[in-house]
């Protein structure tokens, strides 16, 4: 009938309006739209506000078309809806109208164009008088909730986010600015700030209505503003129009695939880190592993082409540290083995789940062929004969090393009286001396990991399994690893405090009651000078290491002397006879490649101590300069200086800082670190596309454990063990009962008091060659590392068998 449009023909906006062509043309591309007709202009009496009678006769055929009603009495105009203009809240609606009131409503509809507020509206705006609107006729929804859904957020213009905002029943007093809904603001990632609690919607259903506006956006090639509405699990889309205001710009599509890592890094630098801490490590990184690069025979001018990627082999994200392994694969590309085994050398990067080949294709040279090959050749030659060269005058270089390191620390023994100046020199010392001249600890540790795996896969080869089980007897007990002595001191300390009365209540009291016990607060301070600058998370500056904060060594000697002696590993006498008999060239080859391992693995665990100690000197030099700048009113608090980066904290002392305002950029990165806080970890893994700057953390899914009562890791120090399971998350609070086996997600040496404690300890990462095992190995614990999922799938008191030879643990009572 003319003047009465049907949804499918209501296409034209100077005919139906701009909402109502907008309905019709989402419910042709499929969108949930509820039913509708619209009156246009033909439909009224000489174009006012009456519908004529042929209309109104065929209103009631037509209504019962589209559904039983109630109905919805909306208006269409022409201009409405536009991207000039959105008329939102010009212009009258009737909701839960019968089909009897279909026709009043429709005039309150109509005439509602003729207000005075509307003809102000478009004057302001400069639009022209497009008549009175037409009116639009739908059926209503029995909304459970309903709201509004941005494709970009209107007020700060990013188009990468939408904005959801939601309440219950019907969204009329919402759109029209009488009440506040539920706000939810969503990333392609997922749910990016939510309401605490949500009472409207689930982060599911708020997800939906943000798809469903991108999804409007699409259909209508701009952002757009939609109305919706759920009917029970049925989400409808009422309304679509242009978003007016100003947006941003639409960036540049930039599909680079970036892949960030934790998963080995968690065990230096777990949990946040400070921005001082993170500028200071990516600094370490970049230093170091240019030598590296340049000890495998990597010429200088290339390390120079390639400065940028020493310069982020770290990233930070949300607060976390992260491995850039797009960066680390470019690394290890760039050396002269590469091109001959790609494989291997992918191995060396540790990680949990291979590169994907996306991005390793795009990075990786093409295998060498030719002259090309033969050039290679040469070049692992020349690095072969180089690490031979280096591995002869380790011993050298070694001690050269320690000179260095205690030459600077005796330099910076004290910071208490030293001023910016000073303190700025100090620090760059302890750059040119060590971090500039690490060889030391990257000779070995590369000749480590070299002899460790080589030894271990020759005495399987030639030996099997056995030979599996006597590589890990060897490393047991081997002496001198300086991880160890702490936990042997804490037990000594233990036994003195158990036959003193009094002792133990003097140790929950603090250091200072401790003058009553002479002999037992000797040992404490004798212990403080030499492993005061052991603490957990001990490579973060912003941690407290036992010389500031004593009481986590108070309480381990105090938990030691409530439990008994726990036996000191024995070194096994190593059959190699037995091993190997009648094979006397085997088993001197063996001996002499698992001896000299077990020296490389000593060492490592010794240089990292020394590395312990490098890094509380630099805290003791940016502690002492953020108190220097807190009594120059630089900053609120000395500890302030731990929200500056390294270059903004030497720059204000050198003169080269961009800006001298600290305090407003710690106060700034302190939000940040509350804001990061109060979020879920972002997961050990993660792909993005384009800068790693436009990441936003969306909402954490629930960890899912999978079922069982078995699981099998990486066995590191043989022996079986039943016993209760205790998971530890902060050993500076939590200690182990006697008979307990630690349960841990990764462990660095600030945990060692537990170790001492500990009957077996399963932990959540690692490797053969991780603090974890060296340790156990050295203190005869059985240790299984790589299960996963075990501080989840484990609850302290479980009774569970820990079996350090296969790897295996088991719960034992269901």
């Amino acid at each position: 009938m003319k003047g009465m449009i049907p949804a499918d023909r209501a296409q034209d906006p100077q005919e139906v309006g701009g909402k109502a062509a907008a309905l019709s043309r989402l419910k042709a591309a499929g969108f949930d739209v509820p039913g509708f007709l619209v009156l246009a202009d033909e439909a009224f009496a000489e174009h006012g506000s009456d519908l004529i009678e042929t209309v109104t006769g065929a209103l009631p055929d037509a209504l019962a078309a589209l559904g039983p009603g109630p109905y919805a009495v909306r208006s269409s105009a022409r201009a409405e809806d536009g991207a000039e203009a959105s008329h939102a809240g010009q212009f009258d609606t009737v909701l839960n109208v019968s089909a009897d009131g279909i026709a009043a409503a429709a005039a309150q509809v109509r005439a509602s164009g003729k207000a005075e507020h509307v003809a102000r509206y478009r004057a302001d705006r400069g639009v022209a008088d497009s008549g009175l609107p037409a009116v639009l006729v739908q059926c209503m929804i029995a909304a459970r909730t309903a709201g509004v859904g941005f494709s970009a957020d209107p007020v700060s213009g990013r188009r990468d986010i939408c904005v959801v905002s939601a309440v219950q029943g019907l969204a009329d007093a919402l759109v029209g600015g009488e009440v506040d809904g539920e706000s939810w603001t969503i990333s392609r990632d997922g749910v990016v700030d939510a309401p605490d609690p949500p009472e409207v919607l689930t982060p599911q259903e708020a997800t939906e209505v943000a798809d469903l506006a991108r999804r409007a956006e699409v259909a209508f090639g701009a952002p757009q503003d939609i109305e919706w509405a759920y009917e029970g699990t049925r989400l409808h889309l009422l309304q679509s129009r242009p978003i007016t205001t100003d947006l941003r710009p639409a960036p540049r599509p930039d599909t680079a695939l970036v892949v960030l890592d934790n998963s080995n890094i968690v065990e230096s630098y777990p949990g946040l880190v400070s921005p001082l801490t993170y500028s200071f490590a990516a600094y370490c990184y970049n230093r170091v592993y240019r030598a590296f690069v340049r000890l495998l025979g990597l010429r200088e001018a290339q390390i120079a082409e390639n400065a940028a990627v020493f310069d982020n082999l770290l990233t930070r994200v949300d607060g976390r540290v992260y491995y850039n392994l797009g960066n680390w694969y470019r690394a290890l590309a760039l050396l002269p083995a590469f091109s001959l085994n790609r494989g291997y050398m992918e191995t060396m990067m540790g990680v949990e789940e291979p590169l994907p080949s996306e991005l390793t294709d795009r990075l990786a040279p093409d295998p060498a062929r030719g002259w090309q090959k033969v050039l290679a050749l040469l070049g692992l030659g020349r690095v072969a004969g180089g690490l031979v060269f280096e591995a002869m005058r380790l011993g050298r270089t070694r001690r050269h090393f320690l000179a260095r390191l205690q030459s600077a620390l005796d330099e910076g023994a004290d910071t208490s009286g030293a001023n910016l100046t000073q303190l700025a020199a100090m620090y760059r010392r302890i750059e040119a001396r060590l971090l500039d001249r690490w060889d030391a600890p990257l000779v070995n540790d590369f000749l480590c990991m070299m002899g460790f795996g080589a030894s271990r896969a020759l005495l399987k080869r030639w030996a099997g399994e056995a030979g599996e089980g006597f590589h890990n007897d060897v490393m047991i007990g081997q002496g001198g690893i300086v991880s160890a002595e702490p936990a042997r001191r804490i037990a000594a300390m233990g036994r003195m405090a158990r036959e003193m009365p009094g002792a133990l209540d003097a140790l929950g009291q603090g250091r200072d009651a401790l003058s009553a016990f002479p002999d037992l607060n000797s040992a404490v301070t004798a212990y403080l000078a030499d492993f005061g600058d052991r603490c957990t998370e001990e490579l973060k500056l912003e941690s407290l290491p036992l010389s500031v904060d004593p009481a986590p060594l108070l309480a381990a000697i105090a938990s030691a002397a409530r439990r008994s002696d726990v036996p000191q590993a024995r070194r096994n006498t190593s059959d190699w006879n037995g091993l190997f008999p009648r094979q006397p060239l085997r088993r001197a080859l063996a001996r002499a490649l698992t001896g000299w391992a077990a020296a490389r693995v000593r060492d490592r665990e010794n240089l990292r101590f020394e590395r312990t100690r490098i890094f509380a000197l630099a805290r003791r030099c940016f502690l002492a300069m953020g108190r220097e700048f807190h009594a120059r009113g630089l900053l609120d608090g000395p500890r302030d200086v731990l929200f500056l980066t390294v270059p903004e904290v030497m720059g204000a002392i050198e003169g080269n800082a961009p800006g001298d305002d600290l305090r407003a950029l710690a106060a700034m990165r302190k939000a940040e670190a509350e804001a990061s806080a109060s979020r879920p970890a972002p997961p050990e893994r993660i792909g993005l596309r384009g800068p790693v700057g436009a990441y936003r953390p969306a909402e954490a899914t629930p960890v899912k454990v999978e079922g069982g009562d078995d699981r099998t890791g990486t066995g590191c120090s043989k022996g079986k063990i039943t016993g209760r399971a205790r998971v530890v998350r902060d050993p500076r609070t939590e200690m182990l009962e006697p008979g307990e086996i630690l349960v841990a997600a990764n462990t660095d040496p600030g945990w060692i008091a537990l170790f001492a404690g500990a009957a077996a300890i399963v932990v959540e990462r690692g490797s053969l060659l991780s603090h974890s095992a060296i340790v156990s190995r050295e203190m005869g614990i059985p240790c299984v590392v790589g299960i996963r999922d075990a501080t989840c799938w484990l609850q302290t008191g479980d009774l569970i068998e820990v079996d350090g030879g296969s790897g295996e643990v088991r719960k034992r009572d269901g």
